[in-house]
């Protein structure tokens, strides 16, 4: 069961088109996964477009009702699958280590680079990029481990697929983690897991040979 859900305000803040490509993406993979998120977006996107109607038209106002505006939503949420873009039901697998995970339909079009990497952690950079902001899939093998570091900024981790654990809790495919300089942790996985990340700040590694990696930090985030 999801445990971990983008906060209220950031849901708000997506349903007003307001973050950038990297956190909408982060957002909309999550709605995807979590029926709970996607209800309440689905609320959020539906109160502001009535709220935009009435506003652009406030002296006929008689003119649309909330009803209406639902009856509205609700032809265009049954239109068929064929009315969406092509390219949502393309290239939806990615293969890594000899593994194979289904992505979430948000990042199929940023999932065309190749993976790099050492030992059992993959990365494949994605183009949402904007600012400090880096957008990627990371990948950890069976009985793999990222190395204890902390965060110099903000660090948002959806889990796509497998488990992983830390200091904090275990999570399943769907939780949304967002964590900051104020946590320290050490990801590992028993059985290899996907996840999709954004971080506006290299990490800080803060135990043993791993700490050598915070000289190129910069480089390599």
């Amino acid at each position: 069961m999801i445990k971990y859900h983008p906060k209220e305000e950031m849901l708000l803040q997506h349903a007003q088109g307001q973050l950038h490509l990297g956190l909408a993406n982060a957002v909309s993979a999550h709605c995807e996964l979590c029926a709970a998120c996607r209800n309440k977006l689905k609320k959020l996107t539906e109160q502001l477009a009535l709220d935009n109607l009435v506003d652009d038209e406030p002296l006929v106002e008689s003119k649309i009702t909330e009803l209406d505006f639902n009856d509205m939503m609700a032809q265009i949420m049954e239109l068929p699958a064929t009315a969406l873009p092509s390219h949502s039901t393309t290239r939806q697998l990615v293969q890594v280590n000899g593994y194979q995970y289904q992505l979430p339909r948000a990042l199929v079009q940023q999932a065309n680079k190749s993976w790099s990497g050492f030992g059992k952690i993959s990365r494949m950079r994605l183009d949402a990029d904007e600012g400090s902001a880096r957008a990627s899939l990371l990948h950890i093998d069976a009985n793999g481990e990222i190395p204890e570091h902390t965060h110099a900024g903000r660090e948002i981790t959806l889990l796509i697929a497998g488990t992983f654990e830390d200091e904090f809790s275990q999570y399943v495919p769907g939780d949304f983690i967002e964590l900051d300089g104020q946590h320290k942790h050490s990801p590992k996985t028993a059985n290899g897991c996907l996840c999709y990340t954004v971080v506006d700040a290299p990490q800080h590694f803060t135990k043993g040979i791993s700490k050598l990696l915070n000289s190129i930090g910069e480089l390599i985030y």
